[in-house]
C-alpha cells in the first residue's frame, strides 16, 4: 500500500514567508548569509533577525522532514522489490511471509541491509533466496550496496499444551514407519537423519526398538553410553558427526526382555526427558507394528510427520496398511513412501524383480504426495554395517542423491504443515469472526465466537456420566471474542477466553458448529 503524505504546514509557511514582498528584508537576509560565510559580523535590526531565525528553523525543519518521507519511500521501495520473490512452498512473497528483518537503509551512502529468517535452516532454496534479494534490491536506481544475511526461527514446536522439558525446543519430530520388519526403515531413518544435517538442519535421532535396537550398529559415535545428568535427572544424548543420538543400546542393557507397558515406560523416559536441546528435527526409528508402543509415541509426542517405508511384496503393503490407517486416526500425515529393493541392469536403468507393487499402492490408495525408490545397493548395507550412514560415507553417490531428493521433500512438507496448522484458525478482530481453514482442505468458513465457546465438550461444560450440559447457553455472553488461540499439534487448536478458561477445540468438531452466514461488516480501526 503506498503512503500518501500531505504537504506540512512547515512548508506552507516557508512558501508564504519567501513570497513576501519586503525586498529590503530579503536583501538585508542574503547578505547576512554571505558575510557569515566568512564570519564577518553582521549587524541585523530585532524584527530581521526574528524572521532569520524562523527562515533558517524552519528550513531545519522541512530537511528533517523531508529526510522522513524519503526514508520511508526507501523502505517501500526495498519491500516492494523483495515482494517479487516468492516462495516455491507457501506460494506467497517474502515479505508477507514475514521473512524479511532487521530492514537498515543509508539512503545517502546507497547502503541496504536486512535478514531473511526463514522457516528452516534446511531450507532448499535459501541460496536461492540470498540470491534473488541482492539481485531485486540492487537493480533500485539509488542503491550501491546490498547486504544479506541469511538466518532461521528459532526452534519451537508447533503445540499450545505443556510438553516435556526435552521436547520443547525441537521444531519438527519426524516419524519412520514401516510396520513391518526387515523392510529397511532403520537404514532410511539414519540416512534422512544424516542428510537433513548435511542441509544445515540441527538433528537428532531416536531408536524407539527396545527390543532390537538398530542405532549402535549403524553409527559409530566415540562414547557409546548415555550419560546421566545427576542434578536435572536428564538423559544427556551421545553425538556422531553432528547428530545427537539416543537408543536403549546406548544404555548398556543391549536388547531388552521385558513386557509392552514396560517398554513404552522405558521409550518414554528415554525420549522425554533427554536433554536433546535446539533441533530442527528429530527423526524417530519407529518399532514395527501399531500396538501399545506406538500409540504411546504418537501421543505423547507431537509428531509433524511420518515417513513410510515399505518393499514390493504384498505382505508388505497389508503391514504397512495398517501403520498409514494408525497415523491418519492420529492425523499425523504422511508425506513420503520409499520403497526398498529395486536394482540396476547393465545399463544403469532401474528395474523390479519382485515387481512394483506396495509403493505404488500405498501412494495411490492413501494419497501421499511422493514416492521414492531405494536400490539395494552393496555398499548401503556395507555402510550401515559398519557405522557409517551411505549419504556421509558416499555423499555424491546415487543413494546420497536419492536420500537428497527425500530430505528436500520431508523439510517442503514439514513447512507446509507449520504454516497450514499455524493458520488454521484465526480471529479476525475486524469481523468479529474465527476463520477455520483446516489443512489439506480448500473450504474456508467462518464462526462466532460465542457458538464455538457454548460448544465445548469438556468435563466442565459436560458431564461425562449423564451428558448433561454444564454449561448453560446464557453462560456465555453473545459479544465474547478469544484472547488467544494457539495451534495444538495437527489436529486441534487450544482457545483462551477471557474468564480464563482454556478450550480444548478439535478441527473435527469446528466442522460439525453451527457456521456464520451474515458476516457482520468490518469493524471501524480502533473499535
Amino acid at each position: 500500500m503506498q503512503l500518501l503524505y500531505a504537504p506540512t504546514c512547515h512548508n506552507l509557511s516557508l512558501r508564504s514567508l519567501h513570497t513576501r514582498p519586503k525586498e529590503g528584508l530579503l536583501s538585508s537576509l542574503e547578505k547576512w548569509l554571505h558575510l557569515s560565510v566568512y564570519n564577518q559580523p553582521c549587524k541585523l535590526p530585532p524584527r530581521k533577525c526574528f524572521y532569520l531565525k524562523k527562515t533558517r528553523a524552519l528550513n531545519s525543519s522541512v530537511q528533517a522532514g523531508g529526510s522522513a518521507v524519503s526514508t520511508r519511500n526507501a523502505e517501500s521501495d526495498v519491500l516492494k522489490a523483495l515482494s517479487q520473490i516468492i516462495d516455491p512452498d507457501f506460494g506467497t512473497d517474502i515479505v508477507s511471509c514475514g521473512f524479511v528483518k532487521d530492514l537498515n537503509i543509508d539512503e545517502a551512502q546507497g547502503e541496504v541491509s536486512f535478514r531473511l529468517e526463514l522457516t528452516t535452516p534446511a531450507c532448499p532454496v535459501k541460496d536461492m533466496f540470498e540470491q534473488k534479494a541482492n539481485e531485486v534490491v540492487a537493480l533500485l536506481p539509488w542503491v550501491k550496496n546490498v547486504k544479506v544475511t541469511m538466518s532461521a526461527q528459532p526452534a519451537r514446536p508447533v503445540y499450545a499444551g505443556q510438553l516435556p522439558q526435552g521436547l520443547q525446543t525441537i521444531s519438527n519430530i519426524i516419524a519412520v514407519s514401516s510396520c513391518k520388519g526387515g523392510v529397511g526403515k532403520s537404514t532410511v531413518a539414519v540416512n534422512l537423519a544424516y542428510t537433513l544435517a548435511g542441509m544445515g538442519a540441527r538433528v537428532g535421532i531416536f531408536d524407539a526398538d527396545v527390543y532390537g535396537p538398530s542405532l549402535p550398529t549403524m553409527v559409530s559415535p566415540e562414547n557409546r553410553l548415555l550419560e546421566m545428568n545427576p542434578e536435572k535427572r536428564t538423559i544427556i544424548p551421545t553425538e556422531y558427526m553432528g547428530v545427537k543420538l539416543v537408543s536403549f543400546g546406548f544404555a548398556g542393557q543391549g536388547r531388552a526382555i521385558m513386557r509392552g507397558p514396560m517398554v513404552s515406560g522405558v521409550i518414554n523416559q528415554l525420549l522425554t526427558t533427554t536433554e536433546w536441546g535446539e533441533l530442527d528435527y528429530l527423526v524417530i526409528d519407529m518399532p514395527p507394528g501399531t500396538g501399545d508402543i506406538q500409540l504411546t509415541l504418537c501421543q505423547v509426542v507431537p509428531l509433524t510427520a511420518a515417513v513410510i517405508v515399505t518393499t514390493p511384496q504384498k505382505l508388505a503393503f497389508i503391514d504397512v496398511a495398517k501403520g498409514v490407517r494408525m497415523f491418519s486416526k492420529l492425523k499425523v500425515p504422511c508425506v513420503a513412501v520409499v520403497e526398498n529393493m529395486c536394482h540396476f541392469d547393465a545399463d544403469g536403468k532401474r528395474y523390479y524383480p519382485f515387481g512394483r507393487g506396495s509403493g505404488s499402492q500405498v501412494v495411490q490408495q492413501f494419497g501421499i504426495p511422493h514416492l521414492f525408490d531405494l536400490p539395494i545397493r552393496p555398499t548401503l548395507s556395507a555402510s550401515g554395517d559398519g557405522g557409517m550412514p551411505e549419504v556421509a560415507a558416499d555423499p555424491q553417490g546415487e543413494v546420497a542423491k536419492i536420500f537428497q531428493n527425500l530430505g528436500i521433500c520431508v523439510v517442503q512438507q514439514c513447512a507446509k504443515i507449520r504454516q497450514q496448522v499455524s493458520t488454521a484458525v484465526t480471529y479476525d478482530k475486524s469481523i468479529k469472526a474465527i476463520k477455520v481453514k483446516v489443512p489439506d482442505s480448500e473450504e474456508e468458513f467462518l464462526l462466532h465466537p460465542a457458538t464455538v465457546r457454548r460448544n465445548d465438550r469438556s468435563a466442565q461444560s459436560v458431564d461425562e456420566w449423564t451428558g448433561e450440559q454444564k454449561l448453560q447457553y446464557v453462560d456465555v455472553p453473545e459479544d465474547i471474542e478469544p484472547e488467544e488461540i494457539r495451534p495444538m499439534g495437527n489436529y486441534a487448536v487450544e482457545i483462551t477466553w477471557p474468564d480464563g478458561f482454556s478450550q480444548i477445540a478439535p478441527y473435527d468438531h469446528l466442522q460439525t458448529m453451527e457456521r456464520l452466514v451474515d458476516v457482520p461488516d468490518p469493524a471501524p480501526i480502533g473499535a
